[in-house]
């Protein structure tokens, strides 16, 4: 459990959505150093890798709802390269929770906190992401960062090397014109008159804005990662759900 002055310092620190694919591979973006985003873990299975998180508190990884389907079962922290056993940390997940009003990604309320089984070693390449201010709001064309292992192309192998790709913050108006329809509590951030963003392989990663995470990789559409697509990246917008992440952490 996190100490009353930590959970403080985390609390201010339809039709076309059936065409949606769950999952992000970053494409056109850059490989992270390894001294940033220490905050990244990739949450797996018995077969390895499967979607992108990323640690909130000491003991709780943010990623995806829709990320539960593939039976997450461990977390690695403190190692950009998912081959690399330098300085890499392996937990074990104690508990999911799944966000309680989650019923598909098209309905949205897409997110989980995963509870490890014990803390990881802060400071030896992990880090904990500042959440945002409840109800906080990002600003249209906002420049902020995709993170994740996934594939660079439609089809393609994942990275081992964890990628980000800088997008701007999409008007929701015009990003659910385009969808004809979204669920409430989203942000929409590239793949929309740009060649980069998201696809499949690390939902449940990050959308980094000023340091601070500000959505989590939901969907985009009908596989397609060449992007300059028709329709906008999908995220959760983390701040409308800091009270249930919050309590989820202080009471469990």
């Amino acid at each position: 459990r996190m100490q009353r002055q930590h959970i403080i310092t985390l609390f201010l620190s339809f039709t076309c959505l059936q065409q949606t694919v769950i999952g992000s591979v970053i494409v056109n973006g850059h490989r992270v150093q390894d001294n940033a985003m220490q905050y990244m873990a990739s949450v797996q299975n018995y077969v390895g890798h499967m979607c992108g998180g990323f640690l909130v508190s000491d003991n709780f990884v943010l990623t995806a709802a829709h990320c539960y389907d593939s039976q997450p079962i461990r977390v690695v922290l403190g190692n950009h390269n998912l081959r690399n056993p330098q300085n890499r940390q392996i937990i074990d997940i104690d508990k999911r929770f799944r966000h309680p009003s989650y019923k598909g990604v098209s309905t949205g309320n897409d997110l989980m906190l995963l509870k490890l089984k014990k803390s990881p070693v802060l400071g030896h390449g992990v880090k904990i992401l500042q959440l945002p201010s409840m109800n906080m709001n990002v600003k249209v064309h906002d420049l902020c960062q995709v993170v994740g292992w996934g594939a660079t192309k439609s089809g393609g192998a994942s990275s081992n090397d964890l990628l980000a790709a800088n997008v701007s913050i999409i008007d929701i108006t015009t990003c659910s014109n385009a969808w004809g329809g979204l669920p409430d509590n989203v942000i929409c951030a590239g793949g929309y008159i740009t060649n980069r963003g998201f696809c499949q392989g690390d939902s449940g990663g990050p959308l980094v804005c000023k340091n601070t995470a500000v959505g989590i990789v939901s969907f985009n559409k009908n596989r397609n990662c060449n992007y300059e697509n028709d329709v906008p990246n999908v995220f959760v917008d983390v701040s409308k759900y800091i009270d249930w992440i919050l309590k989820t952490i202080i009471f469990n």
